[in-house]
């Protein structure tokens, strides 16, 4: 399986430090796709975020964000809101706390994963900044340079299959993700295969769409087209071991590492798909990764459809255990031409050290080409 695993860090939260009286503030926006995505779970047009930003008493901010996706994940982003804003009145109350003691002051409060990814995100931006280093450096003094991203094809006619696999070619990308489990898969796929070329490596996501019948059918129908493997084909545990024992495309789990407790460490798929907002940030993600590999699964990161400072959380989580991972994102990196690392990589470099930007240079949307969001690094 052509994704890497992450390694676990000596530590898995932001560098301590005392931060003294922070200061918490929330701002929402959204990024609307230029064309909508068809899903297993539902159909995504418009995404809703929420930005923060922690202040500290020396002057220092640190960006973070929350991206729930109800469809998805049954988290509300009324709900995330309401949770950042309790978690602002715990900071303000409680000066003198280090990044570890903050976060869990914020957790005590209200266990939402969600939510508390954005703080998680924050402190480690603060630590990156404090430190003049990026955050992956702060992970790992090897982090690699850049990482490899796949594109996504969630169209759901041939035509547009064939389109979007001929961009993901022309662009340079050597993985593509397609949706499955709506429309017409095995059209899709052939199609995506006929204009990426046999080179291309090809992973189906089917959002448990299927039943553990309709999976194995599925599957064994589609299995020659060439796949390097199959995300969340069904929901559970005992389904995914289930369906893995009756067919020879490799499985991997999303959803139901959310789902079920004990899941990640369960080494019912060959892979683990993690993901910084529902892992509730960086520290969460490193902390699965440990339990992912412990039981012989490979991990590899995604995000659910997140903006510009969740992105480069994946990013750098990543970086930092040199993991060559494809974070499983409908976009591909196009950095500025002087720090470019190569076609379908997202560069992780820190930003201006003492001045403006975050500890992972936060990336900004720009036009899409082949894939549904381009994105740039602010220079």
């Amino acid at each position: 399986m052509a994704a890497s695993d992450i390694r676990a860090p000596p530590h898995t939260t932001a560098p301590s430090g005392d931060h003294g009286r922070m200061r918490l503030a929330v701002e929402p926006f959204a990024l609307r796709l230029r064309e909508p995505l068809e899903t297993g779970w539902g159909r995504l047009e418009e995404r809703a975020l929420l930005r923060v930003e922690l202040a500290t008493a020396d002057g220092l901010v640190g960006i973070g964000e929350a991206a729930p996706l109800e469809p998805y994940d049954g988290v509300p982003l009324a709900a995330v809101r309401a949770a950042l804003d309790a978690y602002a009145c715990v900071l303000a109350a409680q000066p003198g706390l280090d990044a570890e003691d903050a976060l869990e002051a914020c957790r005590a409060e209200r266990d939402l994963p969600q939510a508390l990814a954005a703080i998680d995100l924050a402190l480690w931006d603060l630590a990156g900044r404090r430190a003049g280093r990026s955050v992956a450096e702060l992970i790992s003094v090897e982090a690699a340079r850049s990482i490899a991203v796949n594109a996504t094809v969630g169209a759901v006619d041939r035509a547009s299959a064939f389109g979007f696999g001929a961009a993901a070619r022309e662009a340079e990308f050597d993985t593509v993700k397609v949706k499955v489990g709506v429309g017409d898969d095995a059209g899709r796929l052939a199609a995506v295969r006929a204009a990426a070329g046999p080179a291309m490596a090809i992973r189906i996501d089917a959002n448990g769409a299927w039943s553990e019948e309709e999976a194995v059918a599925a599957l064994r129908a589609l299995g020659p087209v060439g796949l390097e493997f199959c995300e969340e084909p069904v929901h559970g545990v005992g389904a995914l071991r289930a369906v893995r024992a009756e067919v020879d495309v490799p499985l991997a789990m999303d959803e139901t590492a959310g789902l079920e407790v004990g899941a990640i460490g369960s080494g019912a798929t060959d892979a683990v798909c993690l993901k910084v907002s529902r892992c509730g940030g960086i520290s969460g993600v490193l902390r699965d990764a440990a339990l992912a590999r412990a039981a012989r699964s490979t991990v590899y990161l995604a995000s659910t459809f997140d903006g510009p400072v969740g992105l480069a959380a994946a990013v750098h989580a990543a970086a930092g255990r040199q993991a060559r991972s494809r974070p499983t994102a409908s976009r591909r990196s196009t950095p500025s031409r002087a720090t470019r690392p190569g076609p379908g990589r997202f560069a992780a470099r820190s930003a201006s050290r003492g001045g403006p930007g975050s500890g992972w240079a936060e990336p900004q949307v720009r036009e899409p080409t082949a894939t549904r969001y381009s994105i740039s690094k602010r220079a």
